[in-house]
């Protein structure tokens, strides 16, 4: 093993070894291999039945994984139940005691150790005003939004100060403008107490808003591990690009060192084949275009989708055959330019941001 692989063996605070995970005669998890870092914020990212719940119930000790080890700060806590272990956790569903005050479900877990009741006191005033909700210590959960229910969950699973935080798709039950609000608090609260995190999300925007890296997983495996940029634009499949962030696929060819896309042609290394060739909307530009640029082609709008400061518009062009493309253009420009479906438009790939699948 060499220095800087020990160096990031001794910063890995969690370690899954070949976790495998079967029910009957099914496989939802296929040999995990997995380490996260002291202090690190990973959200495990992929589409309903992933295996991305299963693994962090894993964690938790709440499922038992078929075969594999699960190693937290240099202890294999593969076989102890979850009261042995050193984490909180939040559910989707909040999972308060509805007949308990918010002060008292904050301080179940240090009842429950037997921590001195000044102790208790003072723990239990500084989380809910960690978490924004002085005040609130007397009140009971029903007489809470739901946001402020996840706040309180929060605070109760960071009350016995755990080595290790776990979401369990905590935001997916509030509305769209809460789930903003909230990502955000818990990214800064996160921060503010240093406490190494795993969240389950099925929602992309919010795994690249908040992560430190992100494990992209599909069918029980894990298809990419890295920063929300590596994930955004270097995918390591095309389940990666395609499920992360929206993407242009158009069927290619790749031949002579060119790949071929309808009449246009763009320089490309590897053997002669059929490809696939996945393209952001945002890396189509439709300015600045300067004679005699490379990779320019005529277009014409087919559809414009309104989505406030900027639109997807769809676009047509003899030179993709009957191939569609989708691009970004801001409501300004549309305006400035003025722009509508029929409108002629020219358009430049980027081809150092194209991927070949």
């Amino acid at each position: 093993m060499s220095r800087e692989d020990e160096r990031v063996t001794a910063d890995l605070l969690l370690e899954l070894r070949r976790i495998r995970k079967d029910f009957g005669g099914f496989t939802a998890l296929h040999d995990i291999d997995l380490g996260i870092r002291q202090g690190e914020f990973v959200c495990f990212l992929g589409p309903s039945g992933c295996g991305k719940t299963t693994l962090l119930r894993i964690i938790a000790g709440l499922e038992v994984q078929t075969s594999g080890e699960v190693w937290q700060g240099g202890r294999n806590i593969s076989t102890l139940p979850p009261a042995q272990r050193d984490y909180g956790i939040v559910f989707q569903s909040y999972a308060l005691f509805p007949n308990l005050s918010v002060a008292d479900n904050v301080a179940y877990g240090l009842v429950n150790g037997k921590t001195p009741k000044a102790e208790i006191h003072k723990r239990v005033m500084e989380l809910v005003k960690l978490v924004g909700l002085p005040g609130s210590e007397g009140k009971y959960p029903a007489q809470l939004s739901g946001g402020q229910q996840q706040r309180i969950a929060l605070a109760r699973a960071l009350a016995t100060s755990p080595g290790l935080l776990l979401l369990d798709e905590p935001l997916s039950a509030l509305d769209a403008l809460e789930r903003v609000r909230l990502r955000q608090e818990i990214r800064a609260l996160q921060q503010k107490v240093g406490v190494t995190t795993i969240m389950v999300t099925h929602d992309q925007e919010e795994a690249l808003s908040v992560a430190d890296r992100i494990v992209v997983m599909n069918h029980g495996v894990i298809e990419q591990v890295g920063t929300p940029m590596d994930i955004y634009r270097e995918p390591a499949s095309p389940f990666v690009a395609d499920f992360v962030g929206k993407v242009n696929v158009l069927p290619a060819k790749v031949a002579g060192g060119e790949l071929r896309v309808g009449a246009l042609r763009i320089p490309c290394e590897g053997a002669d084949r059929e490809a696939r060739l996945y393209l952001r909307p945002e890396d189509v530009l439709a300015r600045p275009i300067a004679d005699g640029d490379p990779h320019v082609f005529d277009a014409s709008i087919e559809k414009i989708e309104f989505l406030g400061s900027y639109c997807h518009v769809k676009v047509g062009s003899p030179a993709l055959d009957s191939n569609k493309l989708t691009v970004y253009l801001s409501l300004n420009y549309l305006s400035e330019q003025s722009l509508e479906v029929g409108s002629p438009l020219k358009l430049k790939l980027l081809p150092e941001r194209i991927k070949v699948f």
